[in-house]
């Protein structure tokens, strides 16, 4: 399946016992030689007798990560296509989040995604004090750069850079260099914002663990959270991915909310 690009093998493991070790889910991810995928989502019984389900998900390094609101939203559709249930909305469980999942009538889908969390110590970033930006120097190639950025968590760690020419920016050496920063102990997801309107941005995502992808929603709803909380951006804002747009919107202190759609690819089966 497949969010805006951001595609994901979905696996079902309320009706079969799964365990994969992460060199397997690494040898799965290899686009040549095995399925390929961004990450990899197993579909769990609930931990919790309030909620619908568990999932897990899995980058294509194998890493166990927290969050991911485009495959949430395709969590929601598998579901669906595969009879585990009808209850619309979903309650649904990850590592730290519970999400509520609602299938709209034209097929999209609205994730709850939970409230941002922008202390130091909740992404975990290493800085003296919470501030709306933060600097660090990064190596790219001979030279050492000074990066400006916000960060903000979504359940999983992203670091927020507004950029004047989007198409141009340095995503792979920038996103490479912050998303490894001793400064961010568990890695950080590098997003790069340019702002069109006060409720239109350009984003481009370069994910810990696996790259750049076409789409990331949780990177959507972190560059909201950050142009809203610096002054940049209104509560509703459309999101232009290169893999299409999501809609997100907050409203402080409540959730932030993102809609957008779903996209089922093929159907099969592997040998584990």
């Amino acid at each position: 399946m497949h969010g805006l690009g951001n595609d994901f093998i979905m696996v079902n493991g309320v009706t079969q016992h799964i365990e994969l070790s992460k060199e397997k889910i690494s040898a799965l991810a290899h686009r040549q030689f095995g399925i390929g995928f961004d990450q990899l989502l197993i579909v769990e019984p609930p931990t919790s007798a309030y909620l619908d389900f568990s999932y897990r998900i899995f980058n294509l390094d194998g890493s166990e990560v927290e969050h991911c609101g485009n495959g949430a939203r395709c969590f929601a559709s598998y579901v669906y296509q595969q009879g585990l249930s009808t209850n619309n909305p979903l309650k649904v469980g990850t590592i730290n989040r519970e999400l509520s999942l609602k299938t709209e009538s034209n097929g999209d889908v609205t994730v709850n995604m939970g409230t941002p969390a922008m202390e130091p110590e909740e992404l975990p970033f290493i800085a003296p004090a919470a501030a709306l930006t933060y600097q660090r120097e990064i190596q790219l190639g001979t030279e050492k750069v000074a990066i400006q950025f916000s960060t903000v968590s979504m359940g999983n760690p992203h670091a927020v850079i507004e950029v004047k020419d989007l198409n141009n920016a340095a995503v792979k050496e920038i996103g490479t260099a912050l998303s490894s920063h001793p400064d961010f102990p568990e890695g950080v997801n590098v997003g790069f914002m340019e702002i069109v309107t006060r409720s239109s941005i350009k984003l481009r995502v370069f994910e810990r663990g696996t790259g750049e992808t076409l789409a990331c929603g949780t990177g959507a709803c972190a560059a909201v959270v950050a142009g809203c909380l610096r002054g940049l951006l209104d509560d509703n804002v459309k999101v232009d991915l290169p893999g299409g747009q999501l809609n997100i919107q907050w409203q402080k202190p409540n959730p932030v909310m993102m809609t957008g759609p779903v996209s089922t690819v093929y159907e099969g089966t592997v040998e584990i």
